[in-house]
């Protein structure tokens, strides 16, 4: 990664951070074209798609991180909350619970209860519209 596009990272890095997600990707646009396949970037991708409420690209980036690393705790948590932006609930939970069997930390649980009581309360995917 050359000098700029690290510099390009770092603000997209800290646009992101600072609930800027749109302002992040254009900034983050050439950093995406030199290194497509750097697992940083695209997961910073993703987290920005997700909080722009782009859940196709998000889910997309996530998945490839998954692709990438199969024991990437984060993009498996990360791509559970997309599907359940989504109401997606059924195919979140399968997400969620492999992230907190791998790494049990607050957020994960809590993403996990919040999709495991959707769908106990029947209000899960065919409600996902509602």
């Amino acid at each position: 990664m050359s000098d700029s596009t690290f510099e390009a990272f770092r603000r997209a890095e800290a646009l992101v951070s600072n609930g800027r997600p749109l302002d992040a990707l254009r900034e983050l646009r050439p950093v995406l074209d030199a290194e497509p396949d750097l697992p940083s970037v695209v997961q910073l991708a993703g987290r920005a798609y997700l909080n722009s409420a782009q859940f196709r690209r998000a889910e997309e980036a996530f998945s490839r991180l998954i692709e990438m690393d199969p024991s990437d705790h984060y993009s498996l948590f990360a791509l559970g909350k997309t599907l359940q932006r989504q109401g997606r609930f059924s195919e979140a939970i399968t997400k969620l619970r492999l992230a907190v069997a791998m790494s049990p930390l607050p957020e994960y649980q809590e993403a996990l209860g919040e999709v495991s009581a959707r769908l106990a309360l029947g209000r899960g995917d065919a409600q996902a519209g509602n």
